[in-house]
């Protein structure tokens, strides 16, 4: 996985988080997904590796598109792998009529933080390209009734996002939380959300990547071991 033209780079959780969505059979029965935020390429990649759907990719950083963009050529799944140089925004006025099966997201996290002097890396960081009303907006328009839409969030906004996505008709069913180890506090919610009108009991569980002694935990590599080279 090259990354050297992004200026956010693969990390744990966001590989932690495609390898559980990836598990999911909803995924598997998926057509049609949509990646909205690729940075490398790297969700949209460990999708291909697992279903059979054709998957876009949506970047409006010029290079995380085009690290995308040489990602998906270089591989095996090429043929089922398109990135758009847009703003998710745009893309579902102009393309509202192509309904996705899922759509997944790692979204901007931070509102009101201490930005960078890197400006794309406010742009993958920080909400101000992309609201996250707008984003859940661009979700709802974008995804077939009863389609999935996936995020990862820091465990305190969770709750907000589910707000969000509720006020346009996307229905938390399940969410994940990621602790670092068993000591410290969450890290990350993973969320999936359905479109219905008619709210579901929500699956809570949660994940731990690292033991005591900081090898990684069985239920970690697990999930990873289809995808790291080194396990």
């Amino acid at each position: 996985m090259h990354q050297e033209h992004t200026a956010m780079k693969v990390c744990t959780d966001a590989c932690l988080f495609g390898a559980w969505i990836a598990a999911d059979p909803q995924i598997h029965a998926a057509q049609k997904i949509l990646d909205i935020g690729s940075g490398t390429g790297l969700l949209s990649l460990m999708f291909a590796q697992k279903t059979a759907a054709i998957i876009t990719a949506i970047e409006i950083e010029d290079g995380a598109y085009k690290q995308t963009k040489a990602n998906f050529e270089a591989s095996p799944w090429k043929d089922r792998l398109a990135v758009a140089h847009t703003p998710i925004q745009d893309y579902a006025v102009q393309y509202k009529q192509l309904l996705y099966d899922c759509i997944i997201t790692n979204p901007p996290f931070y509102e009101g933080d201490l930005q960078s002097p890197d400006n794309a890396k406010n742009m993958a960081s920080h909400s101000i390209a992309l609201p996250w009303e707008d984003l859940a907006k661009s979700a709802s328009t974008l995804l077939q009734d009863h389609g999935s839409w996936y995020v990862l969030v820091p465990t305190l906004r969770a709750y907000t996002m589910q707000k969000l996505a509720a006020q346009y008709g996307m229905q938390l069913i399940e969410e994940v939380l990621m602790y670092n180890d068993a000591k410290h506090l969450p890290i990350r919610a993973m969320l999936k959300f359905v479109k219905q009108p008619v709210s579901a009991p929500i699956l809570r569980n949660k994940i731990i990547i690292k033991n005591a002694d900081q090898s990684y935990t069985s239920e970690f590599t697990d999930y990873l071991k289809d995808y790291y080279l080194h396990f």
